[in-house]
Order: C-alpha cells, then sequence, then structure tokens
C-alpha cells in the first residue's frame, strides 16, 4: 500500500513537472515568434495611389501577389492633392502615384522623396462624358455653353489633378468663365463619374480610362492634348518609408511588361 502511494506522489511530481517544462517551452516560443510577427507586420507596404487608378490596381495587386506570395500591399486611393497633404503631415505611405507633377513636386521640394526614385510612369487623355440616357445630346466641349445643360461637374481643381486638367481646357477654349456657375466639384475623379452616371450632373470631364469602366456613361469627346499640359502619373518611393526594399520592389514590377500589359488593356498609355 505504501508503495502505491510512493508511486502516486511520484507520478503527480512528473506530472507538475512536465506541465511546468511545456509551460516554459511555451512561453519561449511565443517570444521567439512574437518579434517575427511585429516584424513582418512592420514590412506591409502602404501606397498612396491617384483615384484614378483603383481599378487597374485591383489586377495588378493580384498578380503581383501570385509571383510574390509573403507580399502584403494596401492602397490609400484618393486624390493626388489630399495624399500629397497626407504625406507633408507624416503619414505612412511608402510609395507614391500621383496623377499629375505638382503634388509630386511639391513632396521633391520639401525633401520628402527619396532621391533617385521619382520617374513618370504613366500618360492619361481627358474624356467628355454624358449619362447614357442623356435628355441633351451633346458631341463636343463647346457644347456645354448650351443653356440645357445645367450641371458640368468636375474635379476640385486644388486638390484633383482631373479638375486642374478640366479647368485649362474650358479656359484655352474660352468658355470657362461662361460655364462657371454650371460647374459642380467633386473631390476625386471618380467622384464625377458616379456623379455622371447617376444624372446628378448633365456631363463631366474624366480620364478615358474612367470612362471606360462605367456602363451608364458615354464618351463623345476627347481632349486635344494641345489644351492642357500633359497628363502623368509620377511615381516615387517616400524618404521616411520604413521599407524601402519593398517599394522599391514593387516600384520596379509597375515599369514591367507584364504591369504594362495590363495598364494597356485599361486604356493608359506611357509618357513619350
Amino acid at each position: 500500500m505504501k508503495e502505491h502511494k510512493h508511486m502516486l506522489h511520484r507520478s503527480r511530481i512528473l506530472s507538475i513537472f512536465l506541465s511546468a517544462l511545456l509551460l516554459s517551452l511555451a512561453i519561449s516560443l511565443r517570444l521567439e515568434v512574437s518579434p517575427a510577427s511585429v516584424k513582418a507586420q512592420s514590412q506591409a507596404l502602404l501606397v498612396g495611389a491617384a483615384a484614378s487608378l483603383q481599378d487597374v490596381f485591383e489586377e495588378i495587386n493580384s498578380r503581383f501577389e501570385a509571383i510574390n506570395p509573403s507580399a502584403r500591399i494596401r492602397y490609400n486611393f484618393a486624390a493626388s492633392g489630399a495624399l500629397q497633404r497626407q504625406i507633408e503631415q507624416g503619414a505612412p505611405i511608402d510609395l507614391f502615384i500621383s496623377a499629375a507633377v505638382r503634388p509630386m513636386n511639391s513632396l521633391e521640394e520639401r525633401g520628402l522623396l527619396l532621391q533617385g526614385t521619382r520617374r513618370n510612369l504613366l500618360s492619361n487623355r481627358l474624356a467628355l462624358i454624358v449619362p447614357k440616357n442623356a435628355a441633351v445630346k451633346i458631341d463636343g466641349f463647346m457644347q456645354l455653353a448650351d443653356p440645357r445643360i445645367k450641371r458640368i461637374a468636375i474635379g476640385e481643381p486644388r486638390s484633383v489633378p482631373a479638375g486642374q486638367y478640366a479647368e485649362e481646357v474650358l479656359g484655352n477654349l474660352g468658355i470657362l468663365e461662361k460655364i462657371r456657375p454650371k460647374l459642380v466639384f467633386s473631390n476625386s475623379v471618380r467622384g464625377v463619374l458616379a456623379s455622371v452616371a447617376n444624372g446628378n450632373a448633365d456631363a463631366g470631364i474624366v480620364y478615358t480610362t474612367d470612362a471606360k469602366i462605367s456602363k451608364q456613361v458615354i464618351q463623345v469627346a476627347i481632349a486635344s492634348e494641345r489644351l492642357h499640359t500633359p497628363i502623368v502619373y509620377p511615381i516615387a518611393v517616400i524618404a521616411s518609408s520604413k521599407n524601402k526594399e519593398g517599394a522599391l520592389t514593387y516600384a520596379n514590377f509597375l515599369s514591367g511588361n507584364e504591369a504594362k500589359r495590363i495598364f494597356q488593356r485599361y486604356g493608359f498609355s506611357f509618357p513619350k
């Protein structure tokens, strides 16, 4: 009997010892895994990109992540001017793609770009669109002065490059001041597209790539490139990026042949 009790006592001690050993091992493993997990999270790439790039980047991202399974990319799509201000205020954006040179120039002047990483990635054209079931049929920018056209949607020129280009076109055609009371401003080019698509505006000015993605609008004209400054999309790594290597890798992929084929399919062209 005493021997039986002795064996039970030894069994309990062994059980307690094994439990303590397993607990110690679990804590050790957690301490080893946790820093790696934190490091992996810190390596996620945040891309700030012009709103007009949203659709094409969904496809490009799928392809990039298929080739690079460990890649973790997040996007902030907005007006280029809004993204510029976010970066100036310290937003943790690693890679910036603007729809105009002005926001990128501002960041470069402040020393916020990683030297040697800026280049022009894409080009685009400016289009006049109307709702699919428009009551007033127009086929050119000059007809925006028609009194039957009551509301014309464009991007807010102070922050939306498409709005800046639109004002240039209308000004060079000599009709800007005449139609200014009709202008309805949006905080992104996609907002302009939505206003025309849902009939809240009689016409709108967007990029040709935006016009292609909606079945609710009709593209009736493309602005002559002589009427506005060149539409280019500069790209650059942000100097404060915590993941410069990842940003450079992704930027290089965007300039590669596979990404170019996708860009072309969505209607983008490339700077000459």
